[in-house]
């Protein structure tokens, strides 16, 4: 079965269409892109989804539909996520994406967009009876979904994300240490409410979805251009996540666009992102994060061809 899902984030618009085998989680990627569109933009501030912003995930999707349409897929998802489900006008942003680009587009809440992340995170993996730990850092939420052998048995969406907390905390270029400082202190603080103390004692590893986490291992392998085949199944040490905070924190933005394997649309959030990744790392005791590119719109694309959408 071909399928199209688009994925319009806080802070990206990403598309994929893939031929999904029946009966099996076996997924072969025809298209796959990622804009940056930050459509959560100001929406912390404001409680509203901004013109500007919904007009550049619109631009984006006219591209995507035709994408959609040259490979001929039978069936669309769409899955609007954070800074939808936050917004005042969220609905009609959705319902907008619906009737003009002709995508079956649901607002999901944060349990099924955990679910979906899950399922993309741990498709075609052996069991192994570990219990691991899916961490997606999105602009507006993380979710952390908890589980072992395809089966989830914890997971929590909060409301940490790189464009939510870097509009809130990180207001001068480079950010200042006592901004840093304060946004980690709320992330931390939410990352250790939203979990209980013996489910983090318990997981064993993790892995890690989603821009923040892919750009990292981009620019620890130092990779231009991106590729995608080494930055799946990258591993990311806690002491290298650190030093690359120290090193991104320090730059401005006009020197941080210019790091190799940094997407320069990325570089605006990037040290907010890396900054929540340790915190999440640290807050389960772990040494290192698995990075992989299976993520939520893998998850959907599976559901999709099962006809498990929302």
């Amino acid at each position: 079965m071909r399928v199209a899902v688009v994925d319009i984030g806080t802070n990206s618009t990403r598309l994929l269409v893939a031929d999904v085998e029946d009966g099996t989680e076996r997924v072969t990627e025809l298209e796959r892109r990622s804009i940056v569109t930050r459509l959560g933009e100001g929406v912390d501030q404001t409680g509203r989804l901004g013109d500007a912003p919904m007009q550049r995930v619109f631009d984006v999707l006219e591209t995507y539909r035709q994408l959609i349409d040259e490979h001929g897929a039978t069936a669309t998802f769409a899955v609007l996520t954070s800074a939808t489900r936050d917004a005042e006008n969220g609905p009609q942003f959705t319902a907008t994406v619906r009737d003009r680009f002709g995508l079956d587009a649901h607002t999901i809440d944060g349990d099924t967009e955990a679910n979906l992340t899950f399922t993309g995170a741990t498709s075609e993996r052996p069991d192994d009876g570990q219990e691991i730990v899916v961490v997606d850092i999105g602009g507006g939420s993380t979710e952390f979904v908890v589980g072992r052998d395809g089966h989830v048995d914890f997971h929590v969406s909060t409301q940490v994300g790189v464009v939510r907390q870097g509009e809130r905390y990180l207001k001068h270029d480079p950010p200042e240490h006592h901004e840093m400082e304060a946004m980690a202190h709320e992330v931390r603080d939410i990352y250790r409410t939203a979990v209980p103390d013996d489910l983090r004692a318990k997981t064993t590893s993790g892995i890690a979805v989603a821009g923040t986490a892919t750009q990292s291992a981009a620019i620890d392998l130092e990779l231009e251009p991106y590729d995608v085949s080494r930055v799946h199944g990258h591993v990311l040490e806690l002491a290298t996540l650190e030093l690359l905070l120290a090193r991104l924190a320090q730059m401005p933005l006009k020197e941080r666009v210019r790091v190799v394997g940094l997407d320069p649309d990325r570089a605006p959030t990037i040290v907010a992102g890396v900054a929540m990744l340790i915190e999440a790392l640290r807050a389960y005791g772990l040494e290192r994060v698995e990075v992989s590119e299976h993520d939520i719109l893998r998850g959907a694309a599976l559901a999709l061809a099962r006809g498990n959408v929302t």
